[in-house]
């Protein structure tokens, strides 16, 4: 069985992390989105709102499921019995960051080989990240263009 962990912060969930799975759906038989847990980190939604969040989103999708984890992501996947890790790339820094993570992964399961899977995002989604539709949400923005619809939050005023 293939089986794909798709990690992340997801604080919240963008239309370009779900651009990746909905393309990755095809080729896993399950696909694990895996939100990370970082107790030095502040997040703007709770883990049961980015969970529900995502579960929204994929509720069509009987392939696609929500975990979350703390620690290594290699270690998760061990747990889970997970040969692919996916991750998506939006720019060659990402590419940057992202090569360097899954060699330095691959060299902690020499005997276990983890692959990791490069998607790129779609070009009309590229600019999306977490971080800007945070900003965009604190400033009463409209953020719904950048998000799936199973992400609303009440607008400050």
């Amino acid at each position: 069985m293939k089986i794909a962990v798709f990690p992340g912060s997801f604080d919240p969930i963008t239309l370009g992390h779900y651009d990746i799975v909905e393309r990755a759906v095809p080729l896993f038989d399950k696909i694990i989105i895996a939100i990370g847990k970082n107790s030095q980190k502040k997040y703007m939604f709770s883990l049961e709102q980015r969970k529900e969040f995502i579960r929204k989103s994929f509720a069509n999708f009987p392939n696609v499921e929500v975990d979350d984890f703390e620690g290594l992501t290699i270690d998760y996947c061990k747990s889970k019995n997970v040969n692919f890790i996916l991750r998506g790339l939006r720019n060659p820094a990402d590419f940057e960051f992202e090569k360097s993570i899954a060699q330095t992964n691959r060299a902690l399961t020499r005997e276990n080989t983890i692959e990791t899977i490069f998607l790129l995002t779609s070009s009309g989604k590229s600019y999306i990240s977490s971080s800007i539709v945070r900003e965009i949400i604190s400033f009463g923005g409209n953020y719904e263009i950048m998000v799936p619809d199973a992400v609303r939050v009440e607008k400050k005023q």
